[in-house]
């Protein structure tokens, strides 16, 4: 049995293998050690404490307009195709879509399939959907030949993406009511005809930190703003997490991160040459096609495991 010490040395040994010039030479090698240096971690500290939970995600357009909206209907599908291979399954709860196809933000769940284990006790030792994605928030830059300027020109958009855990029970996570402003309409989603003749769609905003959150999937009012408080809760979940770390770092909270140029996490670059690059872990590739059209992100989200 390994001690805690050798735990630790081993780590060190694969995170000075990570830091050399030629640790990607070998693909193969290299994402086998990422795997072990995750699992090493998950058993040092006992992994994230929700890390073994299901997830919801929200994307959301900013700058670059129709291009934005654009790539926010690409970042969802190059998910959708990710998730397809981990034999994941998504769950609709809200979507803002243009006359092009875009999105201006759209939120989904993402759960095992067959295995919802949003409610499992913590401490189990194990990744979910939540520990393998969580990583991926954060504002995704792409670089290309506008399809919506009759004059083709390079055109620059972001998007981003927000992943929290989803559980019911946040225990430190308290909701006053008077920090609430709960707004109801009609829904425009999966409810079916007759929801979209009544108000069953639930807006809530959180004023003291401006988070909001828009549930429509169901069909009754007070499931889609019992699912609205669960996300916001996500939220501030999430937030509280981040914040910690921020302070951690000597760093000022910053209230809502900017959707633009200077935030971005990775970048999608199809013009005037092609690579995705993750510019935390300095992972790249010039195989485009494979990340967004075949959601091959296998590489990228393995390397965001050593991110804490």
């Amino acid at each position: 049995m390994s001690t805690r010490k050798d735990i630790q040395n081993h780590i060190q040994e694969i995170e000075a293998a990570m830091a050399t010039s030629d640790f990607w030479n070998d693909k193969d090698t290299a994402q086998r050690l990422i795997k072990e240096l995750q699992d090493l971690k998950i058993e040092a500290k006992g992994g994230g404490k929700y890390d073994k939970n299901d997830a919801i995600v929200s994307i959301l357009s900013g700058a670059g307009g129709d291009d934005a909206e654009d790539f926010s209907a690409m970042l969802y599908r190059m998910y959708q195709k990710y998730f397809d291979r981990q034999n994941w399954e998504t769950h609709l709860l809200h979507a803002n879509e243009n006359d092009h196809g875009g999105y201006r933000n759209i939120t989904f769940e993402v759960a095992e399939r067959g295995l919802h284990v949003a409610h499992m006790p913590d401490g189990q030792g194990r990744q979910g959907v939540y520990g393998k994605i969580k990583n991926e928030s954060g504002v995704h830059r792409l670089v290309r030949l506008s399809p919506f300027n009759s004059k083709k020109l390079r055109h620059t958009s972001f998007s981003l993406v927000e992943v929290i855990p989803k559980l019911k029970d946040f225990g430190e996570i308290e909701l006053e009511t008077d920090d609430l402003e709960i707004h109801f309409a009609k829904s425009s989603g999966p409810g079916g005809q007759n929801a979209n003749k009544r108000e069953t769609a639930v807006r809530i905003t959180h004023k003291p930190t401006g988070l909001s959150v828009h549930v429509e999937s169901e069909r009754r009012q007070l499931q889609n703003k019992e699912k609205a408080l669960e996300i916001l809760k996500g939220k501030l979940f999430k937030k509280r997490e981040e914040d910690r770390k921020r302070e951690a770092k000597g760093l000022s909270i910053s209230a809502t991160t900017e959707i633009e140029w200077g935030n971005q996490i990775r970048s999608y670059v199809l013009h005037p040459y092609k690579m995705v690059k993750d510019h935390r872990t300095n992972v790249e590739t010039r195989d485009v096609e494979s990340v967004l059209e075949d959601g091959i992100l296998d590489q990228f989200i393995d390397g965001e495991q050593n991110l804490e």
